[in-house]
């Protein structure tokens, strides 16, 4: 995989004053909000850094959690990267599935955490245990 590497820049969550009433709906969203060449030494060669902010809104109103970062990732396809950033701020397909791929597991997993503290619907389905049915006989 081609992220070499993660880090968290900041965290936020605040809940909301409101009891929900009726159905909640919980939408994270990625964005990427820059992305620039940055030097690894260790690895003798060149990375994108690719910051990001990543959000989980609860509708109505209930809360929010935030969290930005930077992810380290190397590409055969670095320069069509960063032109293409450039040029229109976006990135190819394949660099782009990696990279929120990348996103929504860590981030998801991370803000599971922090929704249980805020008390919080989760920002993904988790699977439930149920008792067995009885048989008829």
């Amino acid at each position: 995989m081609p992220v070499i590497g993660m880090k968290f820049d900041s965290i936020e969550g605040k809940r909301g004053n409101e009891a929900p009433k009726g159905e909640i709906k919980v939408n994270s969203t990625p964005k990427i909000t820059s992305i620039k060449e940055v030097d690894i030494a260790p690895f003798g060669k060149k990375a994108l850094a690719v910051n990001f902010d990543f959000s989980t809104n609860y509708t109505p109103d209930i809360g929010e959690i935030r969290i930005t970062g930077e992810i380290l990732y190397t590409t055969d396809l670095h320069d069509k990267v960063l032109k293409e950033w450039k040029d229109k701020k976006t990135i190819p397909e394949t660099a782009s599935v990696e990279i929120l791929n990348h996103l929504f597991r860590h981030c998801l997993l991370k803000i599971v955490n922090i929704s249980e503290d805020l008390q919080l619907p989760p920002p993904i389905s988790l699977p439930r245990v149920r008792p067995k049915r009885k048989e008829k006989s």
